[in-house]
């Protein structure tokens, strides 16, 4: 069995994506929400996860806000803009298609 933190490559910003299309959600949140929808599975250190946030920043996908967190910090809120929209579905279909050919292949008995 894999380590808990196991990515595979360049899945990343498809996750940062998905998770914060519904609301802005700062670092930490980002990195504790997939967490926990991956049952506990995926563990996405700050090491990874705030040079990917400031990668989508730069590619415009992600704005940024600061604003108050849950614990009365401030804290940079991270959002999906339109363009990140448009890569979320995009990264979204290829990884589907990666998937289903990876999945055949591992499937075979």
């Amino acid at each position: 069995m894999g380590k808990p933190n196991d990515l595979v490559q360049g899945t990343l910003d498809l996750l940062i994506l998905k998770t914060i299309r519904l609301e802005p959600l700062h670092g930490w949140a980002i990195a504790k929400r997939i967490q926990q929808l991956s049952g506990e599975v995926l563990q996405v250190q700050q090491g990874s996860l705030y040079p990917a946030l400031h990668r989508l920043e730069q590619q415009g996908w992600v704005r940024t806000k600061w604003a108050e967190s849950e614990t009365g910090r401030q804290a940079r809120f991270y959002t999906l803009t339109a363009a990140g929209r448009k890569q979320l579905d995009a990264e979204t279909a290829n990884w589907n298609r990666l998937s289903t050919a990876i999945n055949l292949i591992v499937g075979e008995a």
